[in-house]
């Protein structure tokens, strides 16, 4: 490898577009890391996507998942950090199993919620709560800030508390997240700020991307954790090639349903099969958030708004942050609000993504059918991915080799798993130690000057 990867912006060809100036130019994975965003409201892209062999892979057979992390990690990252810097933060970050649970023939659930939060959000936050320590300025605190409709929120803060000189500043909407979702949120405490926000999390978010584009608060040393940030979705890609080096054949295909909200899972997913995974088939279904299935469909996109309010709480996204990335990939542009510039070669995406929504109700009999038929407990992230396989197969017919993505723990479920299967799913010893602790969020509302004014009179800009 000879040639260092850069980092451009997903709007840098928009011309005439008021309020935007397109950010033409390269930053390094640092600076990519750090600022979160590019400066015109876009996100952060590689300009080039590393291969990985076969060979490579198979020879992660039987090894442990920092194995597959390193290989990843290494792929991007080799100009950047050295190796034993590198390896040091990767063991840090994944010290729990990834259990790949056969559920029939040769379909897997692949079980991400082992962390410290129970969530697959563990698998990004961790990484990237160290890796961001290794960069960041010495001297300077880093302010993070991060909106969530779910589980974001908590494995974040969770993977950052006690960093030094890093802060963290979480959004969530109100009244849409799960009681024991708020309960993790509200008292990680230490550096972690919870912000209870009166709307949807399209409003958090909206809220997170203006303080970002704000020159007023440049000194603030601003930056983000939500998938908008190519820090979060590096480690992201790491499950997939994991996942094949464990239960693939050398140059099959597999097929891999991811379950998509904010979209940045799925897109591990695309860049996993760039790097050289015989992705035969990239499955995002989505809940009744169903603006990408519909686009799919009609190849016309408009966004969700306001989003809908579903069992799986953490994908009620109107509007993914990650399909402009996604849009970029295929030729495409879409900004930040909905609005699309340039149309993407939906042939191309048609052909190896297929997208469907699931309704809360078909949710229900998924986690039923699944545990009846085989004993397997599903959340509802989970069985929107599983069913989502499900209709891909009943649609375009068996395929050998498939994992679908189990998100969440289903103990962070507890009444929809009581109510539909007459069971009582045990919490993990991570949420047993959230039941014992306190804490208040601070309540604003969806004003962006009073959420500034906010960030303003509290944000330290100064380490010790």
């Amino acid at each position: 490898m000879t040639t260092k990867i850069r980092y451009y912006s997903t709007n840098r060809n928009l011309t005439d577009t008021p309020g935007i100036t397109p950010f033409k130019g390269y930053v390094s994975f640092r600076d990519a890391l750090l600022k979160g965003q590019a400066p015109d409201e876009g996100l952060f892209m590689p300009d080039t996507i590393p291969v990985i062999s076969l060979d490579d892979v198979m020879e992660l057979k039987g090894e442990a998942y920092p194995a597959s992390a390193m290989l990843v990690a290494k792929a991007f990252l080799y100009d950047d950090i050295s190796s034993d810097e590198l390896k040091e933060i990767v063991e840090a970050s994944y010290n729990f199993t990834v259990p790949l649970e056969r559920v029939v023939d040769r379909k897997y659930v692949m079980r991400l919620d082992q962390g410290p939060t129970a969530s697959f959000k563990d698998f990004a936050a961790r990484m990237m709560a160290r890796l961001m320590s290794h960069f960041r300025d010495k001297g300077k605190m880093l302010n993070v800030l991060v909106a969530t409709s779910g589980d974001t929120g908590s494995a974040v803060g969770e993977a950052f508390k006690g960093v030094p000189g890093i802060d963290v500043n979480i959004l969530y909407p109100r009244d849409e997240v799960s009681g024991r979702q708020k309960k993790q949120l509200d008292t990680i405490g230490d550096n972690v700020q919870a912000i209870s926000v009166e709307g949807k999390f399209d409003d958090c978010q909206n809220l997170v991307k203006q303080a970002f584009s704000d020159p007023s608060l440049d000194y603030l040393n601003l930056t983000s954790a939500n998938s908008i940030n190519f820090g979060r979705i590096l480690p992201q890609i790491i499950y997939y090639v994991y996942s094949y080096a464990q239960l693939a054949e050398k140059g099959e295909g597999i097929v891999l349903s991811v379950p998509s909200g904010n979209f940045g899972n799925a897109l591990g997913c695309e860049y996993a099969r760039r790097m050289g995974i015989p992705v035969k088939k990239l499955v995002m279904p989505t809940n009744e958030n169903d603006e990408f299935p519909e686009y799919l469909k009609a190849g016309r996109y408009e966004k969700v708004s306001p989003s809908r309010a579903c069992l799986s709480n953490a994908m009620n996204v109107g509007h993914p942050s990650n399909l402009a990335r996604f849009f970029d990939l295929y030729g495409g542009t879409v900004d930040r609000l909905g609005t699309v510039y340039v149309y993407p070669d939906i042939d191309a995406m048609r052909k190896r993504i297929f997208s469907v929504g699931v309704s809360d109700g078909v949710t229900k009999k998924t986690i039923k059918s699944a545990y009846d038929k085989y004993g397997v407990i599903l959340e509802p992230h989970g069985a929107v991915g599983w069913r989502g396989l499900e209709i891909y197969i009943e649609e375009y017919g068996d395929f050998p080799l498939c994992v679908s993505l189990e998100t969440a723990h289903p103990a962070k479920f507890p009444d929809e798993i009581e109510e539909l299967l007459d069971i009582i799913s045990e919490l993990p010893q991570s949420m047993k130690d959230v039941d014992k602790r306190v804490g208040e969020p601070l309540e604003l509302s969806g004003d962006y000057r009073k959420f500034r004014e906010y960030l303003q009179d509290n944000l330290r800009t100064k380490s010790s």
